[in-house]
Formats: structure tokens, sequence, C-alpha cells
């Protein structure tokens, strides 16, 4: 290779389409900064998107509520084995909450954690189960709301929003792994 091909290539290097964005980049990154992570490559509705990321924050912590009750209020001969995955799944969907309260806050968002209004606002009801067979069997149902309801908002944002996106896929991915243990609790149950 010649070395006026090597200045070509160069040249042909710093003219991709990559590089001529970035021109465009690093100023409307100086531009509205105030908007923090938000920038004009935003494609998303946010306020959709906050509206939706509150409804699963109420759905997660009323499965806290519901899990940690079940933990409490379980009894009989199976309930050792099955309190401790009511605790472990009341931990993790604390954290599923956590994490989309902080993603509302970085879309310019509030969480919103109040009480009145959560169970009317979440996906999954809040059924307290009358034994510890049918505790198991409301998580599960519970659950299964859960990641039909994950599955849609995933769907809706599509790659307008790829870090929520990435956010709801990995607590679904828990949701699913939640929802799998609690059926084969289901599968191998022997009392009635």
């Amino acid at each position: 290779m010649s070395k006026q091909d090597d200045s070509r290539e160069g040249s042909d290097a710093n003219a991709s389409p990559f590089a001529t964005d970035l021109a465009t980049i690093r100023e409307r990154a100086r531009q509205h900064i105030e908007k923090g992570a938000i920038t004009d490559s935003y494609t998303a509705d946010r306020e959709v998107v906050i509206r939706l990321l509150n409804e699963a924050l109420a759905t997660e912590l009323v499965c806290v509520l519901r899990y940690k009750r079940h933990y409490f209020m379980a009894s009989g001969l199976m309930a050792d084995s099955i309190k401790a995955e009511f605790l472990e799944h009341a931990r993790e969907e604390e954290e599923h909450g956590d994490m989309l309260a902080e993603r509302i806050v970085q879309l310019g968002g509030e969480p919103d954690f109040n009480p009145d209004i959560l169970s009317k606002r979440a996906h999954a009801e809040y059924v307290e189960g009358t034994d510890l067979r049918d505790m198991v069997k409301e998580d599960l149902v519970a659950e299964r709301i859960a990641i039909d309801s994950y599955r849609q908002i995933i769907n809706y944002i599509g790659d307008k929003d790829t870090t929520t996106k990435r956010i709801l896929e990995s607590i679904l991915a828990q949701e699913e792994e939640h929802a799998d243990e609690l059926s084969d609790m289901l599968d191998g149950w022997t009392g009635s």
C-alpha cells in the first residue's frame, strides 16, 4: 500500500457517518444539560414511559407486600422451605422496585410510592391466600400477570428507550424464574 493510499484511508475513516455525527453529538450534549441523561436522541414518549414504570413499581411493591405476608403466615409441613422462597422473592421484588424508581428519576419523573393508590395502579392483585398451597398459587398468578405486563411494556418501548428496555428485560427474566419456581412447588405438592 502506498503512502497516498494510507492517507486516503485515514481521511475516509474521518469522513465516516459516525465521525460526522460525533461533532453534532458533542454540540447537542452542551445544550439542555439540565435534562441530564435525556438527550435529543431519546425518542420514546417520556410521560408514557414514566407512567408505565410507575405502574410496574406499584406492581412490584404490591408483590413485596403479598410475599412478606405469605412469609409470615406460612405454616404446615412444607412451610419452612416455601417460606424461604417467599422471603427471597420479596427481596428480589423490592430490588426490582428500586431499579424502576431509579429509572423514573433518571427520566425526570417522580416514583409514586403513595400507599393509598398502589393497589389501584398495580397490575397484579393483592390476594392473601387461605392456606400455604393457595398462597403459592396466588403468587404464581401474580408472577404470570407481571410477566405479561413486562412483555407488553417492552414491546411498546421497543428501541426508543434501550436503557429502560434492558432494565425491564432483566426484571422479566427474574419474574419468569419466580414463576418457574412457584410452578415447581405446585407440581410437587403432596397436600390438598
